[in-house]
């Protein structure tokens, strides 16, 4: 008998305030020829930021009540479950920890960090931890004050690391499992008006990378445990781009490693609106750049594999559109290979497993 085909949904989040989207909009995903089809939309008020559970059919999505919860049901249609306050300002990153038991809620505008518990059955729970970032940045109209912009758990679950765009430093958090306590044990203090944005680890837990959107780079750092806190080095200082005359406004706005291998990383750029490729040393963690190419739109505030690893999605924030790229990994391409679909402000992608 052969193997039944793995069906998977794309869902959108996007601004809502303007009127002309209503938060996440759900699309068929035909993986092997990288295409999306539109299927409905789901109301939700300023989704910024989308993440699933690793084993549950559950979505997460940032909204202005705090964080809402979705069963994904087998036909992809989503149905809510329950949301939760987080007792500050909109958030605008969430991630969630390996073992699916706690989001993390990145607040920009009000520098402002939560982890909330995640229920047995994927619904959103109360809050865990919170703190709020305190000091001043140095650019007046960029990062004068603290903006909290990525908050993730380490794969092995021993360390919490959040980025502040605004104050130029990743804190760095000891959490213990068996007392579930959560304590600062260190902080990366970076180049003074670098903005770090996002970063991610590779999935063995030994790298981490980490983008600037105004200093556009990449810092790879290596990544050991320690007795009290993590060995953190700098190994590799790597651009975000090919131009060595940037723009002011130009921006790296995310950071994927490719799909199943983390053979390559892709950084978008605002600005230039661009997608650049690095090729990835397994070993070593260093980047080789490879290409960086037009994404023919505006703001790439996001960009995700499809299943499959070959090809790209890439939300266009400012031209309001998705476009689609097949990847030649070999020659360094990223070829389009569907025609931009309309969506309005598009914020973030997320592919997703349909159950059954």
């Amino acid at each position: 008998m052969a193997a039944k085909k793995e069906r998977y949904m794309a869902y959108v989040g996007s601004y809502s305030y303007t009127g002309k989207a209503k938060g996440i909009t759900c699309y068929d995903v035909d993986v092997e020829e990288g295409k999306f089809t539109y299927r409905t939309e789901v109301e939700v008020d300023n989704s910024s930021y989308l993440i699933c559970s690793h084993k549950l059919p559950v979505l997460y999505s940032i909204a202005d009540e705090g964080v809402v919860s979705f069963r994904v049901l087998p036909n992809g249609t989503l149905s809510r479950m329950n949301s939760h306050k987080i007792n500050g300002m909109r958030g605008c990153h969430l991630s969630i920890s390996k073992d699916d038991r706690h989001l993390c809620v990145s607040g920009f505008h009000d520098g402002k960090a939560t982890i909330m518990n995640v229920e047995p059955d994927g619904s959103v729970g109360d809050i865990k931890y919170q703190w709020y970032n305190t000091g001043y940045g140095s650019v007046a109209d960029r990062t004068y004050r603290p903006h909290v912009t990525c908050t993730r758990f380490t794969p092995a679950g021993d360390y919490v690391f959040s980025a502040d765009s605004g104050i130029d430093q990743v804190k760095i958090f000891k959490y213990d499992s068996h007392d579930e306590s959560l304590r600062q044990v260190d902080a990366l203090r970076l180049e003074r008006g670098s903005s770090p944005r996002f970063f991610r680890f590779s999935a063995d837990g030994r790298f981490m990378y980490l983008i600037y959107e105004v200093k556009n780079a990449i810092d790879v750092y290596s990544f050991e445990d320690g007795s009290h806190a993590p060995r953190l080095e700098r190994i590799q200082t790597i651009s975000t781009t090919e131009h060595k005359d940037q723009s002011e406004l130009t921006a790296a706005c995310a950071i994927r490693l490719s799909t199943p291998d983390q053979t390559h990383v892709f950084v978008s750029n605002a600005g230039e609106n661009t997608v650049t490729m690095f090729e990835r040393d397994a070993d070593t963690g260093i980047l080789k750049f490879m290409t960086s190419l037009p994404i023919s739109g505006d703001y790439p505030k996001d960009i995700s594999f499809f299943p499959d690893g070959r090809h790209l999605a890439v939300a266009n924030h400012q031209s309001n559109e998705l476009s689609f790229f097949k990847i030649d990994y070999e020659k360094g391409l990223l070829i389009m290979n569907q025609r931009n679909i309309d969506v309005n402000q598009p914020n973030c992608i997320r592919f997703v497993k349909l159950p059954g």
